[in-house]
């Protein structure tokens, strides 16, 4: 099935192939080939506007997840017919994840990337609103990870380590 990428914005460059294909990897290493996921990399004010809509909180943010299907946490859904082999949508607010990476020092690219993981953990059910739940997605989060590492030679981790 397909990965679905627009680029929404036109604040910051974004080389898509190569997030497409971490996607498609990262997809692979949850299990959820079978199933289509869109991306938007989106701009600072649609961030704000979705993020104030969805969670009352109008501020520009790094991900967004809005899953197709209502699972619990390691479940894969179980589509009905051929329509519903979607996990729904992940918006990437990249010129956020940029201006943070300037503040940092870190790689764009890693680090959209790992939000990019992030946000298809929430498609499947993982939330991080406690420390049980956040050691979960985080442990799902480092398992995918070093999946794509090992596909690609990377060396990525999970951005939320110092969460809880």
């Amino acid at each position: 099935m397909s990965v679905a990428l627009r680029n929404a914005q036109r604040a910051v460059p974004v080389r898509r192939a190569p997030l497409r294909r971490a996607v498609y990897a990262l997809r692979a290493a949850l299990g959820a080939s079978r199933f289509d996921v869109g991306l938007v990399c989106a701009s600072n004010a649609l961030m704000k506007r979705l993020n104030g809509v969805y969670r009352h909180c109008p501020e520009p943010t790094d991900v967004l997840s809005f899953p197709f299907h209502q699972v619990e946490a390691g479940e894969l859904p179980r589509p009905c017919c051929r329509g519903e082999y979607n996990l729904g949508d992940i918006f990437l607010g990249v010129e956020y994840i940029h201006q943070q990476c300037r503040e940092t020092g870190e790689d764009f690219d890693d680090v959209l990337t790992v939000t990019a993981a992030h946000g298809l953990c929430h498609l499947l059910g993982y939330r991080h609103d406690t420390k049980p739940e956040w050691e979960q997605m985080y442990q799902k989060e480092v398992q995918i990870l070093e999946e794509l590492n090992r596909l690609t030679g990377s060396r990525l981790r999970p951005l939320t380590a110092g969460l809880f």
